[in-house]
């Protein structure tokens, strides 16, 4: 059936489900961008704080848990610091990871809705 300057393809229920999964894909690969984002602005921070943290000379460092500041030994800061760093890197891998497994799904899902629809389908970001 030709109507305009393009083809009209029946959109079935299986096209439909695979347009649905592009989408929710699609809506968590820009999450997890700005969660990479905020992880390595934390590391980031972390590591400044650990910076001044070396050029500190008081012996008690006034440390923030919560909402609150806490006087703690400057060895304890910088052990907290450190585990600090590492969970955020090992959270910001993972976060790498299920992005690099998402971009992949939506790989895939392009070849197929663009296999069939062609033209009739725009599924990259403006």
């Amino acid at each position: 059936m030709q109507q305009g300057g393009g083809s009209e393809s029946e959109v079935t229920w299986e096209d439909q489900q695979n347009i649905n999964k592009f989408s929710r894909l699609n809506n968590r690969f820009h999450e997890l961008e700005d969660e990479i984002r905020t992880a390595k602005e934390t590391n980031e921070n972390l590591e400044d704080a650990s910076n001044e943290l070396i050029l500190s000379d008081d012996d008690v460092i006034r440390f923030q848990i919560g909402e609150v500041f806490a006087h703690i030994p400057k060895e304890e800061v910088e052990g907290r610091l450190e585990q600090m760093k590492e969970e955020n890197v090992e959270n910001l891998e993972k976060l790498k990871e299920e992005k690099d497994s998402i971009v992949a799904q939506m790989a895939e899902l392009k070849k197929i809705l663009y296999g069939k629809f062609k033209d009739s389908i725009n599924l990259e970001d403006d």
